[in-house]
């Protein structure tokens, strides 16, 4: 049996949901959840911050961050935890930051404390956000 974004190594959903189930989030639909909450969280810092060149600036800005993105999937689906779970988002957005940021500083971009603050608060909104949302319509 595939295992959907939400499922966990014990084939049981990580947060348990009143009423109606409607099935667990399919993968391809959670990758690009958390794909979108990325693109969404750079394109309103970027617009933010008025800065240029929207395609490219965009992806400039972006890579490191969906890079964290793609890691904490890899390591959540390697340990059979639901990456659409609201335990499976805690860590996607931890990794998000943490790869993402590592990444920004080794290709000599900003670090600061405070960029480092309002993107974990601005990511984890977003990345757990349609995860609770999710688990608000099973």
């Amino acid at each position: 049996m595939p295992l959907s974004a939400d499922d966990s190594r014990d084939g049981a959903p990580d947060t348990p949901v009143a009423g109606r189930d409607r099935g667990p989030v399919p993968l391809g639909v959670g990758a690009a959840a958390d794909l979108i909450a990325v693109l969404l969280f750079v394109i309103l810092g970027r617009r933010a911050h008025d800065e240029g060149s929207v395609i490219t600036g965009t992806a400039a800005t972006a890579w490191p961050f969906l890079a964290g993105t793609a890691t904490g999937w890899v390591v959540l689906l390697s340990r059979r935890v639901g990456p659409a779970s609201v335990r499976g988002g805690i860590a996607i957005v931890l990794a998000t930051v943490a790869v993402g940021m590592t990444l920004r500083h080794l290709t000599g971009g900003g670090v600061q404390a405070s960029f480092v603050a309002v993107a974990t608060t601005v990511l984890g909104v977003l990345l757990l956000g349609w995860r609770a949302l999710a688990g608000r319509r099973r």
